[in-house]
């Protein structure tokens, strides 16, 4: 029998993670959901499109995510095109475990308009579509925790790129995990 793949790679407790989620804590709700809907549409839309050409489902939920930033929309719309596109189509996609979680992914990145913490379940779900695409289904733990590693510094990496410094204005976000 084949080992089953995890849906999400990191660990939560991870210095890396703590760190990010330290990090997260210091930025506005504005900089927060730049960040995440920047971050998956750069990093896992392109994994999802390469194993579902033609499946727009994950990019719409994040161009009405930036719709209802802009005021263009109300939640109910974007809550919606989430649940019943982005991650239908994540549902939909047991037998291709990458572009599920790179849906997965999306959805949470899109979500976070919602509930800032989505921002950390992006995280999750990004690194396994990224580890994944990368070095396949069939490695080991140890390597899908040294991708899981790698993405977790890239995505922070790509919050101090967009962080203000002392934000006068940071999220107060409740942290549940």
């Amino acid at each position: 029998m084949a080992k089953k793949l995890r849906k999400m790679l990191g660990d939560v407790n991870a210095p890396s993670v703590e760190a990010l989620m330290g990090l997260i804590d210091t930025q506005s709700k504005a900089t927060i959901c730049r960040w995440c809907l920047g971050y998956a549409e750069e990093h896992l839309l392109p994994i999802f499109e390469k194993h579902c050409p033609g499946d727009n489902r994950p990019r719409s939920a994040i161009d009405a995510a930036r719709a209802y930033l802009a005021g263009e929309v109300k939640f109910p719309v974007v809550k919606n095109i989430i649940l019943n596109e982005c991650h239908a189509a994540a549902r939909e996609l047991d037998h291709n475990p990458t572009a599920q979680a790179a849906a997965r992914a999306v959805g949470q990145g899109s979500a976070v308009v919602h509930t800032l913490t989505h921002s950390l379940g992006l995280y999750f779900y990004a690194a396994a579509a990224i580890a994944y695409d990368r070095i396949g289904l069939t490695a080991d733990a140890e390597a899908y925790n040294a991708i899981a590693e790698e993405v977790c510094l890239h995505y922070t990496n790509a919050l101090r790129n967009l962080a203000v410094k002392d934000e006068p204005n940071p999220a107060k976000i409740r942290w549940t995990c």
